[in-house]
Order: structure tokens, then sequence, then C-alpha cells
């Protein structure tokens, strides 16, 4: 690979990064051609882009970029998979499902909403985040909920009522 082609290829990693905030580092080395493109048919199907990247290139692609990586840098050793996705845990959903028939990929370390998660014991913590459509969820269910105790007691208390009415009008 030539010095232009290098240099490209970082500038593409950069801009790349600048544009998700959503960044997982994994390990799939020792799949064979079947899983990994296994792998990478599930990537597909959750919205999850899937490349192999050299690591110093990657390295130096994160120091260019204006975001703050934490340790990510120190973990890109040995073979390195960049997986990037708009949702925060969708990767995770990936790597954790794609686990029950595989003991890879490993999870080396995530960059999410500027927060750094590093080794593979994050898992757990990773597919627990929400993402932005299901936060929007909660937050939509918590605020219908109080109008809906209002209508239906509002409902109730008039079926209350006029069976009171009623009965007094009978008497």
């Amino acid at each position: 690979m030539t010095r232009e082609e290098k240099s490209q290829v970082i500038q593409d990693l950069t801009a790349q990064l600048a544009d998700t905030s959503t960044i997982y580092l994994a390990d799939i080395s020792g799949l064979d051609a079947l899983t990994t493109s296994n792998l990478r048919r599930a990537c597909f199907k959750a919205n999850v882009k899937l490349a192999v990247v050299k690591n110093t290139l990657l390295e130096k692609a994160m120091e260019a970029s204006d975001k703050d990586f934490g340790e990510l840098p120190g973990v890109l050793k040995g073979n390195t998979s960049l997986m990037i996705a708009e949702a925060g845990n969708a990767p995770a959903k990936v790597i954790k499902e794609f686990r029950k028939k595989s003991d890879k990929p490993l999870l080396k370390g995530a960059y999410v909403e500027e927060s750094v998660y590093v080794g593979d014991d994050q898992l757990d913590a990773l597919v627990n985040i929400k993402s932005r459509e299901e936060l929007i969820g909660d937050i939509i269910g918590l605020l219908q909920s109080p109008a809906k105790n209002v209508v239906s007691a509002l409902q109730s208390g008039g079926g209350k009522l006029s069976g009171i009415l009623k009965t007094l009008s009978e008497k």
C-alpha cells in the first residue's frame, strides 16, 4: 500500500469516525469463511457496517478526529474489526446473538455517545443501552400515562354518577 493510499484510507476512516457516534472494535480472528460470511450477513440485517481495518491506520484516524476516544487506541492489537451503527446497542446485540453459536467475536472496546467501554466484560452493559427510538417511546409512554388515567377516571365516574341517578329515580 503506497503512502497516498494510506493517507486516503486515514481520511476515509476519520470521516467515518466523525459521522457516527457508535463505534465498536471487535476481534473476529479465527473465524472461517462461512462463519465470517454469516457474521457479515447478521450485521447487514441489523444495519451495522463491519470492516476489517489496519490498527495503525485506525489509530492515526482516531488521533486526527476531534473526538476523545480515551483508551480505545490502546486496544488496537491483533486483528481488529470496526463495527459502525446508528443505534448504540445494535452491534452489541449482534455480537451477543452471534456468540450463542461461536466463541467469537470478542469485544475489544466501544465508543457510544461520547462514552468509552473497554473489554469484553462490558458487552452486557452495552446490550442494555437503549437506542434513541426506545428512549423516545419510553418518554411518550410516560407522558401518556397520566392523561390515560384522568380520562379513564372521568369515564368511570360518569358511569357511576348515571347509575346512582338512575337508581334514585327508580325509587
